[in-house]
């Protein structure tokens, strides 16, 4: 059985269309791949924390969490948007349980470096991999918020990113990244061009020499940061195309795929 985990952040998540849950649907009932689905809910959290009048800090792109904003971020993870994805999965006809990383201890978390700075904001130390296994071993697709805990019940935010590259190294898992746009986009000769298949050094040289630039950069940087945990490909499609998920397991010329060794 092969595992891929997608990861689906909130900011692509309310435009996601119906295909892109009939693509994961299909893709369990073809079997040959196990979908598993990691989201976040960054607007939706920002969003609520405005209308309670709670100030957002972001400090390296993590979001500075004390005991009031993790009670939010729990609530729209775990509650709001885990329940919505999985709606959308059985609107289609599909099977899923929705879990955060607290349940059973999935992801056990410790304080990440900065945690000073940050608050309760987790690095991901374990991930009981049997919770997802016992999900998908009864026919459903797991579908997993990003809140983590410690060994004495601490809550974590995690950043989902670094969730889903956890559990996809657990796994011994591809990781999808899905994003609006159809993958690495460059500049090439005044028109823009899609990589189809690129390495580790090279996106870092590109980013070097700001061939890479803007909102690209986050989403290539988890993609690195996936590999070095030994995820054996990590890739960025399109979730808005139809069939983009069932086309790029297939191995079609969708998306950009980041592989870790030299491109001969």
């Amino acid at each position: 059985m092969k595992y891929l985990v997608i990861k689906c952040g909130g900011s692509v998540l309310d435009s996601l269309p119906r295909s892109f849950f009939e693509d994961v649907v299909k893709m369990h009932q073809l079997g040959e791949w196990t979908p598993i689905i990691v989201h976040g809910g960054g607007p939706l959290i920002t969003s609520l924390l405005k209308s309670l009048n709670v100030e957002t800090k972001f400090v390296n792109g993590l979001r500075v969490t004390d005991h009031q904003v993790l009670d939010v971020v729990e609530m729209v993870l775990s509650g709001s948007v885990n329940k919505q994805v999985v709606r959308n999965i059985v609107e289609v006809d599909g099977n899923a349980i929705g879990v955060s990383g607290v349940d059973g201890g999935l992801l056990k978390a410790i304080p990440a470096r900065d945690a000073k700075t940050l608050g309760f904001v987790g690095e991901v130390v374990e991930v009981n991999q049997s919770i997802i296994e016992g999900i998908i071993n009864q026919g459903y697709i797991p579908v997993i918020s990003p809140v983590g805990i410690d060994f004495s019940g601490q809550r974590y935010n995690i950043n989902g990113d670094i969730a889903a590259s956890a559990i996809a190294n657990a796994l011994g898992a591809n990781l999808c990244f899905i994003s609006d746009i159809p993958g690495i986009l460059i500049e090439q000769n005044g028109k823009k061009m899609k990589l189809d298949k690129v390495s580790k050094s090279i996106i870092e040289e590109m980013i070097g020499n700001q061939t890479i630039y803007g909102g690209m950069i986050p989403k290539v940087t988890a993609a690195i940061d996936g590999l070095v945990h030994n995820i054996p490909e990590v890739g960025i499609i399109n979730g808005l195309d139809k069939d983009s998920l069932i086309d790029f397991v297939n191995g079609k010329n969708i998306g950009t795929k980041i592989i870790l060794e030299e491109i001969a």
